[in-house]
């Protein structure tokens, strides 16, 4: 009988470890990743980030329901997962106005040396075809980005290219630096609003509502095993008692129904 019984509390064990490998926190990087939001806790993270401009990089309607500001690092692995949660929302919630997506730079500098400059040349993708040519370049990076450090900077250039823009003036930017003052400023930004770690996605609803998501959170997850464990302290914001459901969904539809 306890023979039996070890297999199913195995199954149980491996789901909380893997519920922890959702993020990369800036602040002590010898720990595994975690699912929670912990590190955030600091005076800081009453000021919550600046308010959207028209020098963001906004995916959608700007006078949507809902706004979703991530704060994000291109070499980050749980970054790029979160990226195709983040494009399932904009399919679902993005085409009939009620959210948008604002993308903002949260490089990890000492974990990964290569995601500032990543992010540089998103801006000069911006720069030489404005917003719509932003998204479709950092779609590419996070498409072919193998994370840790691991994109070749010679992919900067092609991913230009491969996005049809003129390769020889993006060089020219990239080599530049104008936009390591952007990148710094929404680096700042995130940490004046708590930001700690990779990702982390504000959900801000009209009438001062919100929700922190700290973590690659599924788009919608039925492991109540994983999301209902005493370590996760989110399960009003972020799981349906009713479908026992949980996921970066949950929260959007809570805020947009309260």
């Amino acid at each position: 009988m306890k023979k039996n019984l070890s297999i199913p509390i195995a199954i149980v064990f491996a789901g909380i470890i893997i519920a922890g490998a959702f993020f990369y926190s800036k602040e002590d990087n010898s720990r595994s990743p975690k699912i929670g939001s912990q590190d955030q806790k600091t005076g800081n993270a009453q000021i919550g980030p600046s308010p959207v401009t028209k020098d963001d990089h906004i995916l959608g309607n700007p006078d949507a329901d809902l706004t979703m500001i991530e704060f994000s690092d291109t070499e980050c692995p749980y970054c790029k997962r979160f990226h195709g949660t983040m494009k399932k929302i904009m399919e679902e919630y993005g085409k009939d106005g009620k959210v948008n997506w604002v993308y903002r730079h949260f490089p990890l500098d000492s974990i990964h040396s290569k995601s500032r400059k990543e992010a540089e040349a998103t801006e000069c993708a911006a720069e030489l075809g404005g917003n719509n040519k932003f998204w479709e370049y950092i779609n590419r990076l996070y498409e072919i980005t193998p994370s840790n450090n691991g994109l070749d900077p010679k992919e900067l250039p092609a991913i230009a290219e491969y996005v049809k823009l003129n390769k020889t003036a993006f060089e020219e930017c990239l080599a530049s630096g104008k936009y390591s003052k952007k990148v710094e400023k929404d680096y700042q930004d995130g940490i004046r609003a708590g930001v700690r770690g990779t990702p982390n996605t504000i959900i801000m609803a009209k009438d001062g509502r919100k929700v922190v998501i700290s973590g690659a959170f599924p788009y919608i997850e039925s492991v109540p095993g994983i999301f209902y464990s005493p370590k996760f302290n989110q399960q009003k914001e972020l799981c349906s008692e009713e479908t026992k459901l949980c996921g970066v969904k949950i929260a959007i539809e809570k805020l947009l129904n309260p």
